[in-house]
């Protein structure tokens, strides 16, 4: 997965839970012939080992597997030229750099898959460390050049904790939050409750939610609703000296915001594995705001995600095959 794992795919969880099955295409697809393109050697062995054919696009394909990170418009000029595809696989978690090819394409009964769930626990262990580091105040001190005697820094254990997005990121960093004897809100578009957390609310409940926040874990894909859903009113409702880590999409948080509430200090810190814009450029002001730790979007690496994305490729290829629900299915209404 050449290309797709040189820009790091994520999986990045909604602000609500996965949608149903039936949420993407008509049915199970009709299984036939499947293209990789861009050709991808991990991705071919993929398929081939789960007896799926590998051949080049022609009148018999029926199965895409999109391997670019990506060329959202060559993909496009793809489906356009071959309507009898009935399965495309995206290689990303989060699909927002292709949601104007879902939207013209989203009442064609074709069915969507993302990697959404397949690099979740790669990235909540990332979130996790980022949460760790600020919360014990690491940004500060791996910049000191003497030894500094103060008292800052704070622990985990039985913190208040919100995490916007109930998707696999969300659900994995519950099971690692556990052992903190954390009290956890999760935030997501509906309020049935969420294996693990203490309690589950709507976005409707978010200003609530963060009133209360030691600290706020963001783990909600980016759509038009959830684009700067913490902003400059979220800041003010946490508590003052609350930590933020977004292991999401920079979008998802308003920057000037956050580099406001980083400067007075109503921020006590942020962990961000991603920004906006992105990449951040040099001189920014998040790269000197107090207490604030930049990852530069390295949550999955190459190492972690290829053979992940093989995996989730291989299962969806014999589930193609043999008429069974794929994993990962993209609601194309909703977006994610």
């Amino acid at each position: 997965m050449t290309d797709a794992a040189a820009a790091r795919p994520r999986h990045r969880a909604v602000a609500g839970s996965e949608p149903p099955p039936s949420a993407s295409g008509v049915g199970a697809p009709e299984p036939g012939p499947i293209a990789v393109l861009p050709h991808d050697d991990a991705v071919v062995a993929a398929v081939l080992g789960a007896h799926g054919e590998v051949r080049p696009l022609d009148d018999a394909t029926r199965g895409l597997v999109w391997t670019a990170a990506s060329d959202a418009g060559d993909l496009d000029a793809v489906l356009a030229v071959h309507p009898h595809i009935a399965w495309v696989q995206l290689p990303w978690a989060g699909v927002d750099a292709f949601a104007d090819v879902l939207r013209r394409h989203r009442d064609d009964g074709r069915t969507w898959t993302s990697a959404k769930g397949a690099y979740a626990q790669p990235v909540a262990e990332h979130a996790l460390m980022l949460a760790l580091a600020v919360l014990r105040e690491v940004p500060h001190r791996v910049r000191a050049n003497r030894w500094e005697v103060d008292e800052r820094g704070r622990t985990l254990f039985g913190a208040q904790v919100v995490v916007v997005g109930a998707g696999g990121i969300g659900m994995e960093l519950l099971r690692l939050l556990a052992p903190f004897d954390v009290r956890t809100t999760v935030v997501r578009r509906r309020d049935e409750p969420v294996a693990g957390a203490t309690r589950t609310v709507t976005e409707a409940g978010l200003g609530d939610a963060l009133a209360r926040a030691d600290v706020v874990f963001v783990a909600a894909a980016l759509t038009d609703a959830s684009r700067g859903l913490i902003g400059a009113d979220e800041f003010e409702r946490m508590p003052r000296g609350a930590v933020l880590v977004n292991v999401a999409r920079g979008a998802v948080v308003d920057t000037d915001a956050l580099v406001g509430a980083l400067g007075t200090g109503r921020l006590g810190g942020a962990g961000l594995d991603v920004t906006d814009p992105e990449p951040l450029p040099a001189g920014h002001p998040l790269w000197s705001s107090p207490n604030c730790l930049i990852t530069p979007h390295v949550a999955d690496t190459e190492e972690m995600v290829v053979p992940l994305f093989a995996e989730r490729v291989a299962r969806n290829v014999r589930a193609f095959l043999d008429g069974l629900p794929l994993e990962g299915r993209i609601d194309l209404h909703a977006g994610y």
